[in-house]
């Protein structure tokens, strides 16, 4: 079982609510197309920074002289790093639109998940019909 929190904007009794849910732990995407992952998931801040750090990077380990393995090595951690944080990252982004945390809800995968929450939540799910 997956562990997702949910997002939702303007829990309150509005017809144009919307709802995110973001799974808890590693991204696997996150550690192999880092920019390109933060993209697809319209993360434009997100992809500056880390394109930023990148670049940041290669910098200070030209000037050190780093050899091929170093810069391997260094690549490699901040892929891990990114992966480790790439859904908080996604939740930080999510608040900065607007989105508020309104539950943690396990299933195998996200449409489970989200049945379990509106399960749940049966009013919420009859305000949405009306």
């Amino acid at each position: 079982m997956r562990v997702y929190t949910v997002h939702m904007r303007r829990p309150t009794l509005d017809p144009d609510r919307d709802i995110r849910l973001v799974k808890d732990g590693f991204s696997w995407p996150a550690f192999f197309f880092s920019i390109v992952w933060a993209l697809w998931c319209g993360l434009w801040l997100v992809a500056v920074l880390v394109l930023a750090v990148d670049v940041a990077l290669g910098a200070v380990l030209a000037a050190l002289g780093g050899d091929p393995l170093t810069n391997t090595v260094f690549s490699i951690g901040s892929a891990v790093i990114l992966g480790l944080v790439a859904n908080d990252l996604k939740r930080w982004t999510l608040f900065r639109r607007g989105f508020l945390e309104v539950g943690v809800v396990t299933g195998s995968n996200v449409a489970a998940a989200e049945r379990r929450f509106w399960d749940q939540r049966p009013n919420l799910a009859a305000d949405l019909v009306r």
